[in-house]
């Protein structure tokens, strides 16, 4: 059981913004971290590998990492993390990457041929694709088998196609050595694919917690989808107002009537939801705007 209760202050797009996480993790759970930007999700990674500073509590299967008299240092805290960034060293080889953690052999070769890079370990991680580093990354952090892995957008560079790929990878790893994983992401599906438990934060609360199905899956009563995006623009074509909308990657286009075209403003926050195939569009308040 993980046990966390900390309190950061976040300086960023919200000012006087402070990161607030009291939860209780199972051990064994893959839990997403999902949120706008700054709303805390790497600063929360950050705390729990020892490379910034908190108050509060961390305790790991009875094991005080963080409290208001000891904070373990890094090194000691038997945690993986994977950067977006690699974070590798370049001037050596992939199997030399991993043993530079741990002089394990036999485990290094394992989590190689997990990841069906065992053919590249004598090639210089500076020679692979951004798949293969990251593949690479993923092995290296395993390599102590942590307590804890932290990742934090790990796939967000790569493209489709290996994004896949990488999450049956991380899938398999979670469950051949049932190591506690945290994951930041911004991906639905993803989430959704590879996580038992989503937390999602806004300007350093907790908004929602639970089940990725609960969590992603936002419809009310007999609506058949519903979505959030930003309110592009909004014109008039003969009789009728077009609101045009980024939900994601996407633009999309919904009809709407002039009433609701007069109560909707363009840059605003919306929700996109269907009821009997008949879109219904609705502006979201944003408690936190001063405007």
């Amino acid at each position: 059981m993980i046990k966390i209760d900390i309190k950061k202050s976040l300086f960023g797009v919200h000012e006087n913004t402070e990161l607030e996480v009291n939860i209780e993790i199972k051990s064994g759970t893959f839990m997403a971290i999902s949120g706008t930007s700054g709303s805390g999700k790497t600063t929360l990674l950050r705390i729990l590998a020892g490379l910034e500073e908190a108050k509060g509590e961390i305790v790991v299967d009875g094991n005080v990492w963080l409290n208001e008299t000891k904070s373990l240092k890094s090194q000691k805290r038997e945690i993986g993390f994977v950067f977006q960034d690699y974070a590798l060293f370049n001037n050596m080889s992939v199997e030399e990457n991993l043993l530079f953690v741990k002089k394990d052999k036999q485990l290094a070769k394992k989590l190689l041929d997990m990841t069906e890079l065992s053919l590249l370990k004598d090639r210089r991680v500076i020679n692979l694709s951004g798949g293969q580093k990251q593949r690479v990354s993923l092995c290296r952090a395993m390599m102590n088998r942590p307590k804890l892995l932290l990742m934090d957008e790990p796939l967000s560079a790569l493209d489709s196609v290996m994004r896949l790929k990488l999450q049956q990878e991380i899938l398999s790893f979670h469950k051949e050595f049932k190591t506690t994983t945290l994951m930041v992401s911004h991906d639905p599906s993803e989430i959704y694919r590879v996580s038992d438990r989503v937390l999602v934060l806004e300007h350093g609360k907790i908004i929602d917690d639970g089940l990725a199905k609960d969590v992603l899956l936002k419809t009310n009563g007999s609506q058949k989808f519903s979505f959030e995006g930003e309110l592009l623009e909004i014109n008039k074509v003969d009789v009728i107002y077009v609101a045009v909308i980024a939900i994601g990657q996407q633009l999309v286009e919904v009809v709407v009537s002039e009433s609701e075209a007069s109560h909707l403003k363009v840059g605003s926050k919306v929700s996109v939801s269907t009821k009997a195939f008949t879109p219904i569009l609705n502006q979201i308040i944003d408690k936190y705007s001063t405007k």
